[in-house]
Formats: structure tokens, C-alpha cells, sequence
């Protein structure tokens, strides 16, 4: 009987380090293997991010694709951020065509401020020399981010801005003030 009581207790004991050491995988598990976000969690970037662009807020609109690509990295991620640096683009050649020039020193301080600290210390710049820093780092940054797209899936992208093509097409006067409703980036 004492061998009995023996054999028991020492199956007592292995249950808590048992469980302690399937604790600790379920831990390790979840920091190597993090859950996958929800549908509603990918979306929630571009759907600020549409509504950003409804705004004409574009620098919280590209921060807002840039969390999507680096939340959800993807050739479809990487493509609205690229849109994103075109819709900026085309409204910055909007207001200089319509001859918009204080918007265009707005649009200049959304992109470079955004602290407290620049209340007191605005950086003010000749809107038509803004027009130009911004047009230039924009088309780079769009050209980068779209190659990074195409590496990951040149079908995707090609299908992606065959949808853009027609939407700026179709809505030249303000294309760049919301994503084609087919890549729903607003809720429905």
C-alpha cells in the first residue's frame, strides 16, 4: 500500500508542472504566432483612412494606409498607399490649376505640423515652392510604394488600378477625395 501512495503522489505532483510547463507554450505561442486580426480590425485603417480623404486631411490619410501596410502588409495594402500619395497629388495639382494658393499653404502645414510645438513655431513657406516639395516627395513615395505592390502580386495590381483608371475617369473633379467604392474601404 505504501508503493500505492507513492505512485500517487507522484502523479499529484506532475500535474501542476504539467500545467505550468503547457501554460508557458500556450504564452510562447502567442508571441510567436500572434491571432490574426479580425476582418473588422483590417478594416479599420481604411476606413479612417476614407474618411481622412473625405476630410482633405491627407497626411492622417497616408499615416492611416501606412498602419494598413504595416498591420496587413500586402500587394492590396501597398497599392491604397500608393493611391493615397496620388489623391494627394491630384488635389495638390487641383488647387494649383484652380489658382488655390492658400489652400495650398494649408494643405502644406496638415502635412507638416500636427504638433503643439508648431503653434508657436509655424514652418511657413511660399505656397508655390510647397507645391513643388510636395509634388516631388509624393510622386517618389508613390513610386515606391507601387513597385513594393507589384513585387508582391503584379496581377492584383494591375487589376487594383484598372479599377483607380476608370474611377478617375469617371470622377475627374474629385477623384482624389475618396478610394473607388469597390475596394470598400468605407463601411457599406
Amino acid at each position: 500500500m505504501t508503493g500505492m501512495k507513492h505512485v500517487i503522489v507522484i502523479r499529484r505532483s506532475r500535474r501542476p508542472v504539467l500545467a505550468t510547463g503547457l501554460l508557458l507554450l500556450a504564452i510562447a505561442g502567442q508571441e510567436i504566432w500572434p491571432p490574426a486580426l479580425s476582418a473588422t480590425e483590417q478594416t479599420v485603417h481604411l476606413e479612417r483612412a476614407a474618411v481622412f480623404l473625405r476630410a482633405g486631411d491627407y497626411r492622417q490619410a497616408l499615416e492611416a494606409c501606412q498602419a494598413e501596410v504595416k498591420d496587413a502588409p500586402s500587394a492590396r495594402s501597398y497599392v491604397y498607399l500608393t493611391y493615397a500619395y496620388h489623391a494627394l497629388d491630384g488635389y495638390l495639382q487641383h488647387l494649383a490649376n484652380t489658382d488655390q494658393w492658400v489652400r495650398v499653404e494649408q494643405l502644406y502645414l496638415n502635412l507638416s505640423t500636427g504638433r503643439v510645438e508648431d503653434l508657436l513655431d509655424p514652418p511657413d513657406v511660399l505656397a508655390r515652392i510647397a507645391k513643388e516639395v510636395i509634388q516631388q516627395a509624393v510622386q517618389r513615395q508613390a513610386d515606391v510604394t507601387a513597385a513594393m505592390a507589384a513585387r508582391l502580386d503584379e496581377s492584383l495590381v494591375k487589376q487594383l488600378w484598372q479599377v483607380q483608371t476608370a474611377w478617375r475617369q469617371a470622377r475627374p473633379d474629385d477623384w482624389w477625395s475618396a478610394a473607388p467604392p469597390q475596394w470598400q474601404w468605407a463601411r457599406p
